[in-house]
């Protein structure tokens, strides 16, 4: 077992006593990955990591178990499909002390079947999400995965520059953000997301990109992402082909204001929902409130939307070492979006931006 296994699997406990959690359940996915560096193929067929108060162990598919069995050392109780997993469950259960579990911690993202089959087995037990032992450890980062996150938004930000060169009328929104892909590519991160909207198709915050061409006059929202060394990138710029639409320098000041109330009011101590409401504050005054219709921000770290969110609803309490995004927008139907989006890390002092780019609008030549 890493050392860094080991440590997070301590942490873990820690937050399992507090929360008076009997046993943690995690099936293939970013929770494990965090947890213990690698998940098995994520199939039908039950998988998961069952975490007691002093063991741990895996419920493991014997097709997966060989490939497995050369991530780690953790004990494998393995079944086979013409016996199926109940009883390779039960000495799981077993084998970790949870058998008598009261209160049981599911990975919210594992498959319905498989929170059945583990509370089928633990039919007294009650059940929570992560949201207060694996997920409040995995929102707050250490130094080597914001460096992994620094090193994607600095790739992300060169190929937003690309497509700031490669901007021309008549070119489409695909083929703008092929020229995207193809530079992520280029350094060895693999597109996650590639969101061009060119004009009035800039007022559909998650517009599908498509064949329309970009003309005079268009503002363009390019909101992209890539993916390398197991974390992500985000991204949102804002360009025009020759002269912007006319109100978008008033939009453009707005949304950015915006910006800065929610990067002044991000501090260790004040709840998320604090942040969005000082982001929605200076659209609403400025008379624009109806037009943004998204929240202000999600975390990020191995999932690219993960917690903490930014949301009018959300109590989480920021601390020190998540990473968020910043990311307002303003979206006139028939006329344009703008959104401004930053990556950050919220430090002591208050959020330190990943990207380096400004958030003025590029001007192409049209």
């Amino acid at each position: 077992m890493s050392t860094q296994t080991a440590d997070r699997l301590t942490r873990l406990r820690a937050a399992m006593k507090e929360e008076g959690a009997d046993l943690v359940a995690i099936a293939p996915g970013s929770h494990m990955d965090w947890l213990v560096g690698f998940h098995p193929h994520p199939d039908e067929r039950p998988c998961l990591l069952l975490v007691g108060r002093e063991r741990e162990a895996f419920l493991m598919p014997v097709l997966n178990a060989e490939g497995t069995r050369e991530e780690t050392d953790i004990a494998f109780h393995n079944w086979a499909d013409a016996d199926g997993p109940d009883a390779a469950l039960a000495a799981a259960l077993e084998d970790v002390g949870g058998r008598e579990a009261r209160n049981v911690v599911l990975d919210e993202t594992m498959r319905a079947d498989f929170a059945l089959l583990l509370l089928g087995a633990l039919p007294d037990a009650a059940h929570a999400f992560t949201d207060r032992t694996l997920g409040r450890l995995r929102m707050r980062k250490d130094a080597g995965e914001i460096e992994k996150l620094k090193m994607n938004a600095a790739i992300a930000d060169r190929a937003m520059q690309k497509a700031f060169a490669t901007i021309r009328p008549g070119m489409t929104e695909k083929e703008l953000a092929q020229e995207i892909k193809d530079h992520f590519g280029s350094e060895g991160a693999v597109p996650a997301f590639w969101i061009v909207g060119g004009g009035p198709n800039g007022a559909f915050p998650h517009h599908q990109t498509g064949e329309r061409k970009l003309g005079e006059g268009d503002a363009i929202v390019i909101d992209i992402g890539a993916r390398k060394a197991g974390f992500p990138s985000d991204i949102t710029r804002m360009a025009a082909v020759g002269r912007p639409p006319e109100g978008y320098g008033q939009i453009h000041t707005i949304v950015e204001n915006a910006v800065q109330a929610a990067m002044k009011a991000a501090r260790p101590g004040v709840r998320a929902k604090e942040v969005d409401a000082a982001a929605r504050k200076v659209i609403a005054d400025a008379g624009y409130g109806d037009y943004f219709v998204h929240r202000t921000g999600h975390g990020m770290g191995i999932d690219g939307h993960e917690p903490p969110y930014i949301t009018a609803t959300s109590d989480t309490v920021l601390e020190e070492g998540m990473v968020f995004s910043i990311e307002p927008g303003i979206y006139l139907p028939g006329r344009f979006g703008i959104r401004l989006e930053e990556i950050v890390v919220l430090r002591e002092d208050g959020p330190e931006v990943l990207s380096s780019l400004p958030r003025d609008l590029h001007v192409a030549a049209g």
